[in-house]
């Protein structure tokens, strides 16, 4: 086990004009010194001293195709050289074609007729669904949320987000959220399964309508004062939690009891993350919205978007002017969405995924036997999760991963002779949780890789 790592001489020089011309908004330092990286390809990246490390977190499932992916950038140059700029008032090929793909895929899916509305990312199309939510119905801004749910930080979406870090110096603009438990069954009560465990999350949901003195409900005019329910279908920065199969189904009849909308936030794990284009997919409900975003391109431009329900976005009640954005459906953008969209439809993608999914969590399941700190691990696809937990393997205990990942980033560890680092992220409502996303396209032997590096960290954190 190696010492504290120094920075380069190089690395210093830069590491103190970040320090002083760099707003620190945006930026963790997670560990010390941070690491200035010089490439990418594939599963891994290189930093200035060029040292390898295998990445398990993929800009946050933003780069689901691999870092460099050839295909898509090349998309992406050839667009440069041919359409690269257009103002959104105007119209190019690609932000229709793109569109058209995701509203007929949404039509053969769930039935429903809708469109698509585009803009740079995530945060700021989470804001317009909150538009469309609130036009249509006639400007409520209260909206159910879940805990441990995370839909971004611009001013709205952070309302709808549980942790109230997030707005403490800012306070609310509009809309508020009312947060709802999440089946964490894990976490949850003893003695159920999976499933019931759901059933009960429901159910104490659905009291809420049971008499007007509960706070949200109307029953003289059969109206709820909250417009929608914003949904992670599998938690994100929660720590990838995912629920039982039964839960969002009904969940879903009680919401159209009552008329409330059901925006499913895909932005972590759209894009076959979990083994379907949208991780609602696997829960049999049809979702009133889609929120999307991150790797819709692979990460090489800021394009997010919604689809939404015909009735809820078609001109007549979301007309010209009701949302804008310079960048919104650039052709950069689109580009490499329809690119995506083609290399997908040529690949079983679906298939690939939940079998090196069900691979990797057969490796974490045999890492959860021999190491006991590891209290919980599931997965969906390749959206996996990994809890670390004190000995008894269910206290959360954040110190310990977060030991992990300062190990993983000394860029020490040795595996077959090759010198390597390894990346990984953290989530879950205590900060103990390893959330697993890594390329979609990673090999076999690259997952053997993953879980040997692990094991390597567990072994350090076991025996420090």
């Amino acid at each position: 086990m190696s010492d504290i790592r120094i920075a380069t001489a190089e690395d210093q020089i830069l590491l103190d004009k970040e320090a002083k011309y760099c707003s620190y908004g945006d930026t963790v330092h997670y560990i010390e010194p941070p690491r200035i990286f010089s490439r990418c390809e594939g599963s891994y990246v290189w930093d200035t001293e060029d040292q390898a490390y295998l990445d398990l977190q993929m800009w946050y499932s933003a780069v689901n195709f691999g870092y460099a992916n050839p295909r898509l950038n090349n998309a992406l140059k050839q667009q440069i050289d041919t359409l690269p700029q257009i103002a959104s008032q105007y119209l190019h090929k690609g932000k229709i074609e793109l569109s058209e793909m995701i509203a007929v895929d949404a039509k053969k899916k769930f039935g429903l007729d809708g469109r698509v509305h585009f803009n740079v990312g995530g945060s700021q199309s989470i804001e317009d669904s909150l538009k469309v939510v609130r036009n249509a119905s006639n400007g409520k801004s209260l909206m159910f949320a879940f805990e441990g749910g995370y839909h971004g930080r611009t001013l709205g979406a952070s309302s709808i987000t549980s942790s109230f870090r997030y707005r403490r110096r800012y306070g609310h603009f509009g809309e508020r959220a009312n947060f709802i438990p999440f089946p964490y069954h894990f976490r949850g009560p003893k003695g159920m399964t999976k499933e019931e465990y759901g059933s009960q999350c429901v159910q104490q949901f659905a009291r809420l309508f049971e008499t007007e003195y509960n706070g949200v409900w109307d029953p003289k005019t059969n109206q709820c004062e909250y417009a929608a329910f914003y949904v992670e279908p599998i938690q994100g920065t929660g720590g990838y939690v995912i629920p039982p199969m039964n839960f969002y189904r009904e969940l879903k009849q009680v919401l159209d009891q009552h008329g409330i909308l059901m925006v499913s936030d895909e932005i972590q794990m759209g894009f076959y993350r979990t083994g379907k284009l949208w991780s609602i997919e696997h829960f049999d409900v049809q979702p009133d919205v889609i929120v999307f975003g991150k790797a819709l391109t692979n990460g090489l431009n800021p394009l997010g978007g919604i689809w939404a329900r015909e009735e809820l976005i078609n001109p007549k009640i979301f007309p010209p002017g009701s949302t804008h954005s310079t960048f919104a459906s650039n052709p950069l953008g689109t580009a490499v969405g329809l690119e995506m969209f083609k290399m997908t439809s040529e690949v079983d993608y679906g298939a690939m995924v939940m079998a090196k999914g069900k691979y990797f969590l057969e490796g974490l399941q045999d890492l959860q036997k021999r190491f006991p700190i590891i209290g919980d691990v599931d997965g969906l696809g390749l959206a996996l999760r990994c809890e670390i937990c004190g000995p008894d393997g269910f206290t959360p205990d954040k110190a310990t991963l977060d030991y992990m990942v300062e190990e993983g980033m000394k860029g020490d560890m040795i595996v077959d002779g090759q010198k390597l680092g390894l990346i990984l992220d953290v989530g879950g409502y205590y900060k103990n949780v390893i959330t697993l996303a890594p390329s979609l396209e990673i090999s076999y032997p690259e997952i053997d890789l993953g879980l040997k590096l692990l094991e390597q960290l567990l072994v350090r954190a076991t025996t420090r």
